[in-house]
């Protein structure tokens, strides 16, 4: 892996990070699944979100802030006009590895939207529970069992994935066909750059 060197001080707009900018490592995938995600206030202030690593990457994923009074105006016109899925674990939830959306398309409608919380965990609980708009959509879950490789924040709970890592998933389920590895290896780029950076250290540097 080469060194990455920086002297900015400034934490980096795009991808957070203060001593050292990972931008120009990110991948462009080229993917067809519609992702949307919709955000927290207090995670869209975090260092460690690694939604941003998505949204940075896939054309085809948009960013919303969370409100519990107004829902974001663009995705819920987004919903009105493609079927809709959130991405959260219920007992009648759809095995994301089963759902085949060549069947909408093939029905002739819109290329459906999937919605993921970004969040902590117990955020995301939360933006549900106080959001009838989205507590009226099917859902659907990812049918994985590994272990998150994530390990930016404290008390995570073993199963638990980060954002980025349901992003992954979601996509390896959806499109097989495709490689991701670009991503898995930006995902994992930003983690080992992140601890450098949280030290004040540039990542690479020998100095």
């Amino acid at each position: 892996m080469s060194s990455l060197h920086s002297t900015q001080t400034v934490a980096c707009p795009r991808c957070g990070l203060r001593y050292q900018c990972i931008c120009a490592q990110r991948p462009m995938l080229d993917h067809t699944t519609q992702i949307a995600l919709l955000t927290h206030p207090n995670e869209s202030k975090r260092a460690t979100n690694t939604g941003k690593l998505l949204a940075h990457s896939l054309p085809h994923c948009q960013v919303h802030v969370w409100d519990r009074v107004n829902p974001p105006t663009e995705l819920v016109k987004q919903m009105a006009e493609q079927p809709s899925y959130l991405l959260f674990p219920s007992e009648d939830a759809i095995k994301a590895s089963e759902f085949k959306t060549s069947i909408n398309i093939c029905e002739g409608k819109s290329q459906p939207l999937f919605i993921i919380l970004d969040g902590t965990w117990q955020e995301a609980k939360k933006m549900l529970n106080k959001s009838p708009w989205l507590q009226s959509l099917p859902k659907v879950e990812l049918a994985s069992e590994q272990a998150s490789n994530y390990r930016l924040r404290r008390n995570q709970a073993a199963g638990n994935l980060c954002t980025c890592e349901v992003g992954i998933s979601l996509l390896q389920q959806l499109e097989p066909q495709n490689d991701l590895s670009s991503l898995q290896q930006y995902f994992e780029l930003f983690l080992t750059v992140y601890e450098a950076d949280r030290q004040h250290l540039v990542y690479g540097s020998r100095d």
